[in-house]
Parts: C-alpha cells; structure tokens; sequence
C-alpha cells in the first residue's frame, strides 16, 4: 500500500500538495487528472524518489520494484529490441554474469538465475511489445536513433512494460500512439498485475483501465471510485447542485440537443447512428462536469461552400526522391462535400499521414487530377506545425499578421477561448509548453474560418478539458471534417462516418469504433496464420520461387528507398556539425569576462552566431524529422 499522510509539496514559491491524504491499494489501477501545472508530473518524481515531501508523510513499500516511462528521446547505436530489452535490468545483470563467469560452479549458478528469472522468454517479450506499439519485425533490428522523436518515446514506453516491477507510473503513455497502439496498450494495462498510476488525458484509454480517479485539485487528492465515466457523473452532480453552475449547465444541454437533432437528419447508417446518439446522451449527462472549464471556443466557418470542396481522381499518392517515384496509395479517388464528418482509420505505416498531407499540398500528387471548389477554404493542424510557430513572436502578433484588419480586443477575446487570458496573448511564445502551442495552432487554423477541417492527431498534448471543448467546437462546425486521432472520444462525439486506409486503399469503412477493433484483430490473425502456414503443404519448388521473388522485391524496395537514406544521413552528419559547431560557441560564451565592456562586440558577435546556427539546426533537424517519416511510410 502507498499512503500520503498530510503530505505538504512545493515547486520553487508554487505549492501544489497542501496536507494531502490519499490511499493506493496493491493492484489497483488509478489514472491521475488535473489541469497541466496542478503537478501531476511532480507527484510522479515524488513517488519515484526524485523529489521529497516538504511535509507530512509518504509511504510506499521499501521492497517495491518501480518501472517508470522517461520521457526524455535517447539517441542510441542499440538496436530497438536491445533498447527494449534493457528494461528489465535484473535479466542484463544475470546476462552479463554469464559472460564474465570465471569457472564451471559460477557458471552453473548463473545459468540457474537465468532459469528462475524465466530469461528465455525475456527475447520474446520484448519482440511482442514491440510489435503492439507498432514496430514491424525489421524495426526491431535498426538502430534507436534511425527512429523519430515520437517513436523513440514509443521505445521508452516498451522499456517500462519489460521491467518487472510492482508499480508503475506511466506520464501520458498515449500521446505518440496512434490507434492501434493505443488499444494494444489498453488490453496489456488491464493484465498488468501490479499497482498502476498513470496520468492521460484520453478519457475512452481512462475508462478502460482505471478502476480509480485521483483528482489534483485545489492542492488536493481527491479519490472517486470508477472509471472517468464514473468521476465525471458523480461530479456533475455535485456541481449541478450549485446554483451559480445551472444556466451554463442548461445553455450546453441545449447545443447538444440541437447537435443531436441535426446529426439525426443527416445519418444514413443505423449502425453508426446508434453508437453516436448514445455517446451524444452520455455527454448531456457529464456536460455539467465541464461548466467550469477555461476553455470554450468556436471554429468559425466560411460562409460561401462549394460542393465538392476537394476532389482527386486517379490518384497516385507517395513521395519523390529525385527522380524516384515511392507510392503508398494508387489511383485514389476522394470527394469532400460540406457536411462530411469522417474519421480516417488504418494501421500505423498505412498511409494515413501520406493522403492527409497530399490533400494540404504538403507533398504533390505523383499522377492523377486534383480539383478544389471555388469557395475552398482549408484548415489544416498537424503535429510539426507546432515547431514552425514563431517562437520569438506573441500569440495576439500571430494572429493579428493571419488577419491585419482584426482589432486588438477581438484577437484578445478569441486568444481568450483557448486560455490565453490577460497578458498571456502578448507574451512571447518560446517558453510556452507543448500544450499552450497545440492551442494556439489550433486557434491559428480557427482564426482563418476554414470550411474544410483536416486535422492529424489534434488531441496530443491536449489536457482533458481543452480535449473537450475541441469536441464542442467540431460539434458546432458548419463545413467539413476530415480527422485522424487516437481519442476515441473525439472521434465518437464528433464524425459520422469513417474510411479505411489499408492495403493500398482509401475505402468507406462499414462500422463504428468496436468493428474496426475487431478488424484489427482479424487482420492480426490472418497474417499470423499466413506467417505460420505449414511449410509441409507447400511444395518445395513453390516455396523456391516464393523465397526468390521475396528477396527481389525487398531489393527492389531497397533501391527504392536508397536515395531517402542518402538524404537522411546527409542531414544526421549536417546536425552534428551544427551541433558541434554550437557547443562551442556556447563553451565560449560561458567564460564570465566575455560579459565586460570591454568585450561586448565579441560578445554580439557570438550571439548573432548562435542564433544563426539554431536556426540552421533547426531547418535540418525539421528536413531529417520528415525524410525519417517518409521512410516509415514507405517501409
């Protein structure tokens, strides 16, 4: 059991536990809420030993094995399975005992360790988290830092599910996966065996794991029995009792029932109908639960349409690399029209990224015909547009260059719908964090009054109560929708319909969320059976050709991809140049004379270096994170 016993917690002047009780029972599982700087992520150091109570008293058993998730990205020449592998320390130990053994007894005696420690199954283990967060058998053999920076999380997350351990504490163990990891990684949570403490804000992942709620609110732990589901039904209850909460609570009833009665005009499928009137129901019930959210904001829409707003035919869509040619998805035909509401479902490596990206002329078409309406006016949100933000600019400044004749009151007053109040709109946005810059991306794409939205995981960094008024903001958008997300929440609340992109194809998909996951397990097995066919039904000769023209493709495929690598490893050699060439800079820059008088022209001179070099780092690190990803969609 882990018990807080008036524990007292500070960060520099800001308290975030004040006299907390809280009670951790062996083998629950608890996920952990609260706005972003509540001090969730703090509460972790603390259990994991890297802070201490500035008051009271934690306990938590002396024997207790604790497996965290790093968040920080590692660069390493240990390929992923190696990398996987090093998670459980006790199997490397007994591991490296076996080689260094000096004589036949110590030998036997380590081989025993291996024996009791299971060691033969630790290989297979680690082979099979791996490929539940989405790595194909070759990614196992490349080096960690031939991944990007969102899959080297993903191995930081298998390195925490190899160790043994009693308790773990994963800090948004969901925000890199996309949808098949995500419900890989619910159904391998609900096994674990041990005490689970984890911090996410995809509700549906919360429902289906936790058993209890933490609520850091007010300097407190608040504990609620149940799931998400559970803690928001229970507290809306207690605010729909507070009078003051009551017409806010009546005003989003209202837009619900509204929603609801469009979308029943609309849907075509009862299938799908029905699973979204009922995820609709539930969210007027728990609407009282989020009255007092900082958020809530609208995505304006442009007033003039055209139907079909966007449209390819005959379609080859990929990448090119000089003059190769690499195509994902052949000859695709697509037409978007005003009131599509779809959701874009398929295996990690798919296509997905590929097809969204050529639709916001991100990349170009290889063949086909492309056509846009007359009145086209699209809204795109995408992760790495997070990193193109101006740093050195403020969110108002931002806004107010997308849109010279807006006045400073009305750029304020919508900053203000995403949680920039007061002067937080005129700061500069360098230090914000993750979180800030998805909402003020998104707030730039609102600005612009799309009628076309395409959005590419528009919840990733995103707390629970901005996820939320996101879900009201799509709701009440007038154009059309194009959405990949691995919440499923969003994804319920929001489209009315889905396509399917896999095996080279772009397709409607007949089914909700729950047929999708059972296509995924369907899919699962049919290659696991074709992999494990017997080889005694196949005649030798067949099996000859097969092996052969196996290995002609992948060389094909290599010699493909060839001019990609090139690319790749022309901007790695780039970056540690640039790396090195600003380290010393900085070195030089430390020296504390520099600062004189005497010697402030060096000093600007030094600077100005600096600052060119980052941004020379910067467009290279951008150039290796998107040929890293064209590679992942290629193989």
């Amino acid at each position: 059991m882990i018990e807080f016993n008036q524990v007292s917690l500070q960060r520099g002047t800001q308290p975030l536990l004040k006299q907390a009780e809280l009670r951790v029972h062996d083998g629950q599982k608890l996920a952990l809420i609260g706005p972003n700087g509540a001090g969730k992520s703090s509460l972790f150091a603390l259990l994991n030993g890297e802070l201490q109570v500035d008051g009271g008293e934690l306990y938590i058993p002396s024997k207790w094995r604790i497996a965290h998730m790093r968040q920080e990205v590692e660069a390493s020449q240990r390929s992923a399975l190696d990398y996987a592998m090093d998670g459980d320390g006790e199997y490397r130990r007994i591991e490296a005992g076996i080689s260094n053994a000096s004589d036949d007894n110590e030998l036997a005696n380590w081989l025993d360790k291996m024996d009791q420690h299971k060691g033969y199954e630790v290989p297979v283990k680690a082979e099979q988290l791996l490929h539940g967060l989405g790595f194909s058998q070759q990614d196992m053999q490349r080096p960690v830092q031939d991944f990007s920076g969102g899959w080297r999380i993903r191995l930081n997350l298998a390195q925490a599910l190899m160790m043994p351990s009693d308790l773990m504490l994963l800090d948004e163990p969901t925000n890199h996966l996309d949808l098949e990891a995500t419900l890989w990684l619910e159904q391998w949570l609900k096994n674990y065996s041990g005490t689970l403490l984890f911090i996410s804000h995809d509700r549906d992942f919360i429902d289906g794991v936790a058993d209890h709620i933490v609520h850091l609110h007010q300097q407190q732990l608040v504990v609620y029995p149940g799931n998400y589901s559970a803690y928001e039904r229970i507290r809306a209850e207690k605010l729909a009792q507070q009078q003051t909460v009551y017409e806010k609570q009546q005003t989003r009833v209202k837009e619900i029932e509204a929603f609801v009665t469009r979308f029943k005009a609309k849907a075509s499928k009862a299938k799908q109908a029905q699973s979204r009137l009922k995820e609709l129901q539930r969210m007027e019930l728990i609407a009282p639960a989020h009255v007092d959210s900082p958020f809530r904001f609208v995505f304006p829409c442009y007033e003039k349409m055209s139907s079909p707003l966007l449209a390819i035919d005959h379609a080859d869509l990929g990448y090119r690399s000089g003059t190769d040619a690499i195509t994902i998805l052949p000859q695709v035909k697509l037409s978007l029209v005003p009131g599509h509401r779809i959701g874009l479902l398929g295996p990690n490596g798919a296509g997905k990224s590929t097809l969204l990206k050529t639709l916001c002329h991100e990349i170009e078409m290889l063949n086909g015909e492309r056509s846009e309406g007359e009145h086209l006016r699209l809204g795109y949100f995408a992760q790495h547009q997070l990193e193109s933000l101006d740093v050195t600019a403020s969110g108002a400044l931002i806004l107010q260059r997308l849109k010279p004749q807006a006045s400073e009151q009305e750029i304020r007053n919508f900053l203000g719908g995403f949680g920039f109040h007061g002067d937080k709109a005129l700061e500069v946005i360098e230090p914000f964090s993750g979180g800030e810059k998805a909402r003020l991306a998104l707030a730039c794409v609102a600005w612009q009054k799309p009628n076309l939205l395409i959005l590419d995981e528009p919840t990733n960094h995103l707390d629970i109560e901005m996820r939320e008024a996101l879900t009201v903001a799509l709701q009440n958008f007038e154009g059309a929708i194009l959405i990949v997300s691995h919440d499923r929440h969003l994804l319920k609340a929001t489209v009315d319909e889905y396509w399917l992109v896999d095996h080279g194809k772009v397709q409607e998909f007949d089914g909700d969320l729950d047929d999708y996951h059972t296509y995924l397990q369907q899919r699962d097995e049919q290659i696991a059976g074709s992999d494990s066919a017997g080889s005694e039904e196949a005649k030798p000769a067949e099996v000859k050709v097969d092996r052969k023209e196996q290995k002609r493709l992948e060389a094909e495929r290599r010699q493909r991809l060839a001019p990609l690598r090139k690319k790749q490893q022309t901007a790695e050699k780039q970056m540690e140049k640039l790396q090195t060439q600003l380290a010393g800079i900085e070195e030089k820059m430390s020296d504390t004379d520099l600062y004189s008088d005497a010697r402030k022209d060096e000093l600007q001179q030094l600077l100005t270096q600096q600052g060119d070099l980052k941004s020379q780092l910067e467009e290279i690190e951008m150039e290796w994170m998107e040929l890293t990803e064209q590679l992942e969609e290629a193989e």
